[in-house]
């Protein structure tokens, strides 16, 4: 069910794998009314159901942003530019040849999940190259006179990550960079799996959230966060560093990523204890996908952290540590 979370924006339970508040879309109204995220192509006939319920014809929508092509967040475009002729696609530079041409993205997906890709996720519709268009850093898509989301360039989960900062609400719409945080679990968990993963950037990609002052975090796994976002950018920042300090002591002894970020953050006082809640975190943001992020992060920079790397600094912020 739509649900209102500020003036113009609307949340969309795009209900992957049948689960409640696990994938969020968010329809911004106005003149020109634009879908950020589709979601997976299994969830766009509930995708498509909402946006008919909120009465938006074929020709209705204008825009569909997405903040990075994996395809929890972008494997609905194709079908959703079919079902609104008129809407432009709106993708960082580095993703649009994909949503063009999925077939080396879809066959990576494939290797990765393997019969879960179908079974979940399904797959992606090309989307026709001139639909496209390539967003750039700061640049803005008008929804309305004196309301346009600003596109910001920020790597670290994916080298073809955006977020998206809303002039009015004030919102940011922060696809994966901040990590997951779903309702049930309460817990945020970073989101760092291969083969884009990059601490740097992705710290980097907080502090620039952070310096432009939004007025609330809107995750795609999931919703409206209700805590300050400052303090959630801070949080998302020393739990990053955390689990990524976790995941090099555990490599350069010889042992088994995945074994120790487990123990350390997925035991009872540690992360997610409800068995409901694990299932989905560990099915949509597993412990072992974000390891393999972290083991090849490790081994494409020889070990080095972030703090032995001096020679690469990450932006300041008065609230990161």
């Amino acid at each position: 069910m739509p649900r209102s979370i500020a003036d113009g924006v609307i949340e969309i339970d795009t209900l992957l794998g049948g689960w409640q508040e696990v994938t969020a879309g968010y329809l911004l109204t106005g003149d020109a009314p634009v879908l950020v995220e589709t979601g997976s192509q299994s969830s766009v006939p509930v995708l498509l159901d909402a946006l008919e319920e909120l009465g938006l014809g074929p020709r209705e929508l204008a825009g569909v942003v997405v903040t990075h092509i994996h395809l929890d967040h972008a494997g609905g475009v194709g079908d959703v530019a079919k079902a609104f002729p008129a809407a432009t696609v709106y993708v960082h530079a580095k993703g649009a040849r994909h949503l063009a041409d999925p077939t080396r993205l879809v066959d990576s997906a494939s290797r990765v999940y393997g019969p879960l890709l179908d079974s979940l996720y399904g797959r992606l519709e090309p989307t026709p190259s001139e639909r496209l268009h390539v967003l750039e850093d700061g640049e803005a898509v008008e929804i309305s006179p004196g309301r346009a989301l600003t596109a910001i360039d920020s790597p670290g989960h994916a080298k073809h990550h955006l977020g998206l900062h809303d002039s009015q609400s004030g919102y940011l719409f922060c696809g994966d960079a901040v990590g997951v945080r779903l309702p049930d679990a309460g817990v945020l968990r970073p989101s760092t799996p291969p083969p884009d993963f990059d601490l740097e950037l992705a710290l980097g990609s907080l502090a620039r959230f952070a310096a432009r002052a939004p007025s609330g975090l809107c995750l795609a796994h999931y919703g409206l966060v209700p805590v300050d976002p400052v303090d959630l950018l801070a949080e998302a920042s020393d739990t990053l560093r955390a689990w990524a300090g976790e995941a090099e002591r555990a490599w350069k002894a010889g042992g088994d990523i995945a074994a120790a970020l487990a123990a350390k953050f997925t035991e009872p006082g540690g992360g997610v204890t409800d068995p409901a809640a694990r299932e989905k975190m560990e099915t949509l943001n597993g412990i072992h996908s974000n390891a393999a992020g972290f083991r090849r992060w490790l081994e494409t920079r020889g070990g080095a952290t972030i703090e032995q790397r001096p020679d690469r600094p990450v932006q300041n912020h008065p609230h990161f540590h």
